[in-house]
């Protein structure tokens, strides 16, 4: 076995017996890895805390035989407390990590979406604004090929009016075209702003239906992309 060392974002744990727990992590350098943490449900555990949903830690492991790696030291760099402490903001940081588990894959480094994590994670961590989700999905998206057509129908070329979205047809639809999901002008000159370069002005925009709206087409969006709906979704707005 061989020893390595990284940066991580824990994605998500479940138990493996009676006092080991699996956790899902997205490295910076070397991807998603999944691995044992031995002991860590015990109450004497010197890292249980720091290998939660969301911590951003510095993490030392063994290479596996198995398809397991294992945890052998942990340091905190992000706890994230008020995230965990917030149920909006922890419902939305778990639907992230849901997303980015689904699509990142075992062993193979990702480290622009492991930056756009944990931007997205500090960012709700700090001012918890109300596109920060909306936001990481769609640049999430972007990053993995799907740039929607936002200037004209995606179908027939018509520049208005753009009244739906449908990210298996490329992007806004007319109304002559349309089908998924409507789409109000705001909204989409919200999307405009994400995915134009202007993500930093749409952060600071007030909460609004519009914004309500963009979310649930990210959410939505992402969901087709995967070809499964996303669990941690369905707790926002509870």
């Amino acid at each position: 076995m061989s020893l390595y060392r990284d940066q991580a974002i824990v994605l998500r744990t479940y138990k493996l017996g009676e006092a080991d727990r699996i956790v899902v992590l997205l490295a910076r350098d070397h991807g998603k890895v999944r691995a044992v943490a031995k002991g860590v449900r015990k109450t004497r555990s010197k890292f249980g805390a720091r290998l939660e949903p969301t911590s951003h830690i510095d993490v030392q492991l063994y290479t596996g035989r198995g398809e397991l790696d294992i945890v052998t030291q942990t340091e905190a760099i992000d706890s994230f407390r008020r995230i965990r402490e917030d149920l909006d903001r922890y419902n939305r940081a778990m639907t992230m990590l849901e997303a980015v588990d689904h699509l990142a894959q075992d062993g193979e480094p990702a480290p622009r979406i492991y930056q756009m994590l944990l931007g997205a994670l500090r960012t709700l961590e700090t001012s918890n604004p109300p596109l920060v989700m909306a936001g990481f999905f769609w640049k999430l998206l972007a990053l993995e090929g799907f740039s929607p057509v936002l200037d004209e129908c995606a179908s027939c070329g018509a520049v208005e009016p753009l009244v739906a979205f449908d990210i298996g047809h490329g992007g806004v639809l007319c109304d002559a075209c349309r089908r998924g999901l409507p789409i109000s002008a705001e909204a989409l000159r919200l999307l405009r702003s994400v995915l134009g370069g202007r993500l930093g002005d749409a952060l600071e925009e007030p909460d609004s239906p519009a914004a309500t709206e963009l979310e649930n087409l990210a959410t939505r969006s992402v969901e087709h992309v995967l070809e499964r709906r996303l669990r941690s979704a369905g707790l926002l707005g509870a």
